[in-house]
């Protein structure tokens, strides 16, 4: 290494339901958020998606962002983990 102290990540995983006719309006506004991803969609509007963040007050402002987009019903934390090396992360 070069010296430099790796940031920690947050790293969490939410399951999102989103009205079915809107799946792919939420969808398209999750991928713009940063650090989101959209691992999976279900027919009928479930999806499973991560947020990737440098902090606890980042992770909570894109849940919140999360849950008001048009078209989610629900969004729930199901996993969150502290990752303070994501780089040896194997």
């Amino acid at each position: 290494m070069d010296g430099q102290v790796s940031a920690g990540i947050h790293i969490s995983s939410v399951i999102v339901g989103a009205l079915p006719a809107q799946v792919h309006g939420v969808q398209q506004a999750l991928k713009a958020l940063a650090g989101v991803e959209v691992h999976a969609v279900a027919d009928d509007g479930r999806m499973i998606v991560s947020i990737e963040t440098a902090g606890d007050d980042a992770t909570l402002s894109h849940f919140e962002t999360i849950r008001q987009l048009p078209g989610v019903l629900s969004a729930s934390l199901v996993y969150h983990q502290y990752e303070t090396d994501p780089d040896e992360e194997a």
